[in-house]
């Protein structure tokens, strides 16, 4: 099974609102050195001044897999100021996959 496309949508369009919905109750988020874990509605509103900040160009998930209960993807986010590597990781929650940890890190052409 793959990541859910609307993530993809969501975070290709800088829209932190859409994204929240496929987050966990409270999600580890790792966002340029500073990493913490946050409520929902927290998080949410570090990443709208995120994207606010860095306006976004495009998204493109570059991998994705699966290990035991988890999936995660690996993908390329172009801002107006750089790159970005982000990554997530999604766990199955009752009947639906949900963010649970988010990674957005300088992409330094590594």
């Amino acid at each position: 099974s793959n990541i859910p496309g609307g993530i993809s949508i969501a975070i290709k369009a800088g829209n932190a609102t859409e994204l929240a919905k496929y987050m966990n109750s409270t999600i580890e988020l790792l966002l340029l050195e500073k990493e913490d874990f946050y409520k929902k509605n927290v998080a949410e509103a570090i990443l709208k001044d995120f994207f606010n900040e860095y306006h976004t160009k495009d998204f493109t998930i570059r991998h994705q897999g699966a290990k035991n209960d988890a999936q995660y993807a690996i993908g390329n986010l172009r801002t107006e100021k750089g790159d970005f590597r982000v990554y997530f990781l999604l766990k199955r929650v009752n009947q639906d996959l949900l963010i649970h940890q988010i990674r957005i890190e300088a992409d330094n052409g590594r």
